[in-house]
């Protein structure tokens, strides 16, 4: 690719990545409620898919779920932005907003907690593996859903 069609390329991206992230920016709250249930119901399938994989004893098979939920978890504090607590359609807390920094350092432990999980399972060690994904739940996930998401109803 010549120079001057490299500068012309990224001329032409510029403005569509900026509109991009504005339109990120202004999200509405049902967008927002929508854009999060969707990456939880990803992250869901993911670690469904890690706990087969685990029990199957397919260390590598997992990386891909793992580095998926090293991806999504670092979107998750921009999928809620203030104005889109509704509680007939999700289930996010109002604790979220009246303690954000709280909030966004629980997302940042689901993706330290999924990056030590692809690293494990990248070394190929089933028992070091095994036993990250033992305690991912109550280290990873439990640290956000306790304090900032209503449970699940009992049926």
């Amino acid at each position: 690719m010549s120079r001057r069609t490299w500068v012309l390329t990224a001329a032409a991206l510029v403005p569509v990545v900026a509109v991009g992230c504005a339109s990120m920016g202004q999200m509405k709250p049902e967008e927002a409620i929508a854009a999060r249930q969707q990456l939880m119901k990803d992250q869901g399938a993911a670690w469904k898919n890690i706990q087969d994989k685990t029990k199957a004893g397919d260390v590598a098979g997992l990386l891909p779920d793992a580095q998926k939920l090293v991806d999504t978890s670092k979107q998750i504090p921009k999928l809620f932005p203030e104005g889109s607590l509704n509680p007939e359609k999700s289930a996010a807390k109002p604790e979220i907003w009246a303690k954000w920094s709280d909030f966004e350092a629980a997302a940042k432990n689901l993706t330290a907690q999924s990056e030590k999980l692809r690293d494990t399972a990248q070394s190929g060690d089933k028992a070091a593996t095994q036993a990250v994904v033992q305690t991912f739940g109550r280290q990873a996930c439990g640290t956000c859903h306790t304090p900032f998401r209503v449970p699940p109803k009992q049926s």
